[in-house]
């Protein structure tokens, strides 16, 4: 059933890339897609650890200077030896170009990004894997980033962020050889920051 679904979804998609004969001569950028894969760290969170992650994204341009990133990551920490943490984001960010720098033929391309995702989080004990916790959260981000444009086809894209997650938080407490795992039951702001550094190739256009 998957296969089916993924079929579905692709098979228009691959036609319409194969109507629409890939031109990067031209200063036109609106209806870019393109795919990557990505690596993503995050910083400064509660508890004080580093996540590392990595994931995959397409990229579809809805103006010249308007791009659209759909992304997927899996992100993994350690809390010293108490407590490992794991997180999953599928979400969607804008990506906003400046007036003339939007037609990926300057080695450097600044934009502004912001976007929106989901997140499913698991901690648990190093010591004891079934004292654990888990919850669902939504969160938004902001932040500023660049394309490296190797050709007007392939850039490698390094951004900076500030995610808001909204959701129950989950506390890690030492006690004795071991850790308290436990979360809140309000609902209460919570946040870190994110550097993502991606590879992207330009497949051709949707339109």
């Amino acid at each position: 059933m998957k296969h089916i679904i993924l079929l579905a979804v692709c098979l228009p998609l691959c036609g319409m890339l194969h109507a629409q004969k890939p031109d990067f001569s031209s200063k036109k950028a609106a209806g870019t897609f393109s795919l990557g894969t990505r690596n993503t760290f995050s910083f400064f969170s509660d508890d004080n650890a580093i996540g590392k992650g990595i994931g995959g994204q397409f990229r579809i341009q809805l103006s010249d200077r308007m791009n659209t990133e759909w992304y997927f990551d899996y992100i993994g920490s350690k809390n010293g030896n108490l407590s490992s943490r794991n997180d999953y984001h599928i979400g969607w960010s804008v990506m906003l170009y400046p007036k003339h720098n939007y037609a990926f033929d300057h080695l450097l391309q600044p934009y502004l990004i912001l976007g929106h995702c989901f997140d499913n989080s698991k901690v648990w004990s190093l010591k004891n894997p079934s004292n654990n916790a888990s919850r669902l959260s939504m969160a938004t981000q902001a932040g500023i980033g660049t394309h490296l444009n190797i050709n007007r086809r392939l850039d490698c894209s390094i951004s900076g962020q500030y995610m808001m997650h909204f959701g129950k938080d989950i506390e890690v407490e030492p006690v004795g050889d071991d850790v308290l795992i436990t979360k809140k039951n309000l609902t209460t702001p919570d946040g870190h920051a994110l550097l993502t550094v991606s590879v992207n190739y330009k497949f051709g256009h949707l339109w």
